[in-house]
């Protein structure tokens, strides 16, 4: 059976643990960092006991259920890159959001969001994205039901903006929160211009 190799790409404070029953002739984990460079754990667990990898780079084999994985050493560079130069090139990396912001009371968006626009599409465009939410928020000014519709429009129009802009419509997914999910919270009847968004996530 051909030998096992798995990247794993870390998340803070999170252990991803790994219990085997059996396993091919020889699996390898390496812990990759994220892209902003922070590195969690991984562990690696076998009928005879835990292996914790903790530093980026470090991999770990596992030959058997019945054995402990191996002490953590370093993998080349090349060697990850031989092995997973193809999968990271593809990989799109953690999702990214751009807030959209909006003019009281309307669904027209303010001069500084207008020119995020060609952003969105660029990230869109980049990472060939099949995956785009467009969530509509407002502030606390009005009625909560009001509020809620006015979201929607906002989202809407955004969803209605992007496919003008060529993106396929059938990729952008909406959503409303009306008031009841505010970037800052603020008493009832409070004007907070960043509430009044659309946040668009592009994964």
């Amino acid at each position: 059976m051909r030998d096992l190799i798995v990247a794993i790409f870390s998340v803070v404070a999170l252990l991803f643990t790994f219990s085997f029953t059996g396993c091919a002739k020889k699996t390898t984990f390496v812990l990759l960092p994220d892209p902003d460079g922070s590195v969690g754990e991984l562990a690696v667990t076998t009928q005879k006991g835990t292996r914790v990898v903790s530093r980026a780079e470090h991999a770990t084999q596992v030959s058997s259920a019945q054995e402990l994985p191996s002490q953590p050493e370093k993998m080349a560079q090349k060697d990850i890159q031989e092995k997973f130069g193809m999968a990271l090139a593809a990989d799109p990396g953690q999702p990214v959001t751009f807030s959209l912001y909006f003019e009281s009371g309307t669904n027209r968006l303010t001069a500084e969001s207008k020119a995020l626009i060609p952003d969105i599409l660029t990230a869109i465009s980049s990472r060939k994205s099949q995956d785009i939410s467009v969530v509509g928020h407002t502030d606390r000014v009005g009625a909560e039901d009001l509020n809620f519709r006015l979201s929607r429009k906002r989202a809407v129009a955004i969803k209605s903006l992007l496919a003008s802009e060529g993106v396929e419509s059938n990729l952008i997914h909406i959503d409303a929160h009306g008031e009841n999910n505010p970037l800052v919270p603020t008493a009832d009847e409070v004007a907070e211009p960043r509430n009044r968004r659309v946040d668009v996530t592009v994964r």
